[in-house]
């Protein structure tokens, strides 16, 4: 693995590269167009290459003061496993730090990763996803 370069703007990314790595992270099927428009629509992102390859990324969605919602981290899956999850978690933190709030939503079973990096469980999360069937079969939602 050569060295690493990360990136914290978009103006040099391929957003079909980036539908790809979100295809086999797997973290299932983002279109490029999709892409380009929640990251260009995020204040905070990065881009973690290994020269021309990008493995790694994730943005927050950001107001400046209130709240931060980090999103959409996923890694190439030759390089899960080696701390480039955390890295990115960590520095999204570090750029929202100035927010009363950094909020994220946890895979099923994934908790303890978050946990181990300041994040407590919320009581009263509440949401509506636009695919509620699949959100419930995944865990992520329960008719509670």
């Amino acid at each position: 693995m050569d060295k690493l370069s990360w990136f914290y703007e978009q103006s040099n990314v391929d957003w079909h590269q980036l539908s790809e790595l979100y295809r086999i992270a797997p973290l299932g099927e983002k279109s490029a167009s999709d892409l380009e428009t929640v990251f260009t629509n995020s204040r905070f992102k990065c881009f973690i290459y290994d020269s021309n390859q990008l493995i790694g990324v994730g943005r927050a969605l950001a107001d400046g003061l209130d709240c931060s919602y980090i999103c959409d981290v996923a890694i190439h899956p030759e390089y899960q496993g080696i701390g480039l999850g955390r890295k990115i978690i960590q520095q999204l933190i570090y750029v929202s730090k100035n927010h009363k709030k950094i909020i994220l939503y946890a895979n099923p079973g994934k908790e303890g990763f978050y946990a181990k990096l300041g994040f407590k469980k919320m009581n009263t999360a509440m949401a509506i996803f636009s695919n509620e069937s699949q959100a419930l079969e995944s865990g992520l939602l329960s008719d509670a």
